[in-house]
């Protein structure tokens, strides 16, 4: 068995918050907020690739 899978994202998901606030060493503000807009703007990313997917 390999040391680390690799998890698939969910579904409307193109890069997991879990794995991109790795990248961040501390938060000095309000996390959730943080989240959130990650979230949000990965979600549109998502569905403007499928997008341009189904145009072409």
């Amino acid at each position: 068995m390999p040391e680390q899978e690799k998890k698939k994202p969910l579904p409307g998901v193109c890069i997991p918050w879990e794995d991109r606030r790795k990248e961040y060493p501390q938060m000095q503000g309000d996390e959730a907020i943080v989240k959130k807009a990650w979230e949000d703007m990965d979600t549109l990313a998502y569905l403007y690739i499928w997008f341009c997917l189904i145009q072409f």
